[in-house]
């Protein structure tokens, strides 16, 4: 059971690259989806009466705040990877 303590992460960090996997707690779930109705949802009501540059400034934009927030309840995001969490499949040139 996790310390009272603990900070949960909504979303955790890739094994592999840089960035972050799927949610890994309900909140980011709700943030993920709610960024997803409104980029889809936006193409009606922004791309249809105002064009397509307007919309790519919209999606700019909610991703943009998806990002960070990402950043600011997200696991930090580590380039490398430890050899804790690989599996050595890595061969030497």
């Amino acid at each position: 059971m996790p310390s009272a303590g603990a900070r949960k992460y909504w979303f955790a960090a890739k094994r592999y690259g840089w960035g972050w996997g799927p949610p890994s707690a309900w909140q980011g779930w709700v943030v993920l989806l709610t960024y997803l109705a409104l980029l889809l949802g936006g193409i009606p009501f922004v791309q249809a009466p105002k064009g397509s540059v307007v919309y790519v400034a919209y999606a700019l934009l909610l991703t943009v705040v998806l990002i960070a927030i990402c950043w600011l309840t997200g696991e930090p995001p580590c380039p490398e990877v430890s050899s804790a969490r690989g599996s050595g499949s890595h061969r030497a040139a």
